[in-house]
């Protein structure tokens, strides 16, 4: 029972609904981005991104279930994204979840978004050996956890500041590359060298055991991203794509070593990437590295599972309801959800 899951994805401009069975088959995955509608603004708008969820959700929706083969008979669970993100967002796929849930008879699951994360992974490589530390890395989190077991994880560090993605997006606004910043730093530092500009590196250094416990593990880009923005501003005429490589470098510098430090002191039998950062490519090849020198299974979900889409929620919400069974349908939105951890 409970094996054929509807995922519903609203949390910030990605409008996305899936069909997958038992948390490791797709069936279907269907993702409608707002990319276009918010690159002239240079970031996401609220309100546009809440109105564009009550426009492209129902045919959305329409196409997943035809995709998938099923209609609403079939479906036994529905889940949807209940927090972190934006409210309005949030609202749009929480209220259509429950109303489908109402109407087909089935229970409804709450899904944490970062949790949601977490078992894109499994999606594609369901064998994966616990535990596991996962690099979690987005425009609004970045964070270490160590997934123990199904449901059961543990923080081992978060970014005290910016996370890594909003990072990228604002040095990418400021060199004039435009939005998302991502990947079009991605794309020219390509071209450029990463190793023409020291940029600092903060709270990395040889020994992790001189940092105290509660900063081995954290992240700091807002000291990285004003040393760019100041290096540029003082020499104009540095190359862009220079620049670029650079602070990419530094950023996976930050990533990479921290995440070797969790692998090593945990004992963890393997390592994975989560979050829309993770598509970038210096990071998936020196986090493979990472993990072929310290011995551990490396995973690196492909880069349709590292954007937001349904389909991990749906498998975040197949294990819920095995665990908790179905969620409250007053259950609201939040967008300040925290991933639910051990205590």
């Amino acid at each position: 029972m409970g094996d054929v899951v509807l995922g519903i994805e609203t949390s910030c401009d990605e409008t996305a609904v899936a069909v997958v069975e038992r948390a490791s088959v797709v069936r279907s995955s269907v993702v409608s981005s707002q990319i276009e509608q918010h690159a002239r603004f240079g970031g996401v708008v609220p309100e546009i991104a809440g109105r564009a969820h009550v426009q492209e959700l129902v045919p959305v929706l329409a196409e997943a279930l035809a995709t998938a083969g099923v209609e609403g008979p079939d479906v036994e669970v529905v889940a949807a994204t209940t927090g972190p993100g934006l409210v309005g967002s949030l609202l749009v796929g929480v209220s259509a979840a429950k109303a489908l849930s109402l109407v087909w008879g089935v229970p409804f699951v709450s899904v944490n978004h970062l949790e949601a994360h977490l078992y894109a992974s499994f999606l594609e490589e369901p064998d994966l050996e616990l535990p596991l530390v996962v690099l979690l890395v987005s425009g609004g989190h970045t964070m270490l956890v160590l997934m123990e077991d199904h449901g059961r994880y543990r923080l081992l560090g978060s970014t005290l500041d910016d996370a890594a993605g909003e990072a990228f997006d604002k040095v990418a606004r400021y060199l004039g590359l435009g939005y998302p910043g991502g990947p079009a730093i991605d794309a020219l530092a390509t071209g450029g060298d990463g190793s023409a500009f020291d940029y600092p590196r903060s709270m990395v250094q040889e020994n992790p055991d001189t940092l105290p416990d509660d900063r081995r593990y954290a992240f700091s880009f807002s000291g990285l991203k004003t040393a760019v923005v100041n290096h540029v501003r003082h020499d104009p005429d540095s190359p862009t794509a220079d620049v670029a490589a650079s602070f990419q470098e530094a950023v996976v510098d930050a990533l990479v070593t921290k995440a070797r430090w969790a692998v090593e002191a945990t004992g963890a039998r393997g390592a994975c990437l989560g979050g829309g950062v993770a598509a970038n490519s210096l990071l998936r090849e020196r986090f493979l590295d990472m993990c072929i020198g310290t011995g551990v299974r490396a995973f690196l979900p492909s880069r349709s599972m590292c954007t937001d889409n349904a389909a991990m929620v749906a498998a975040a919400g197949w294990w819920r309801f095995q665990s908790d069974g179905p969620s409250p349908l007053d259950t609201g939105a939040d967008p300040n959800q925290g991933l639910p951890l051990l205590s």
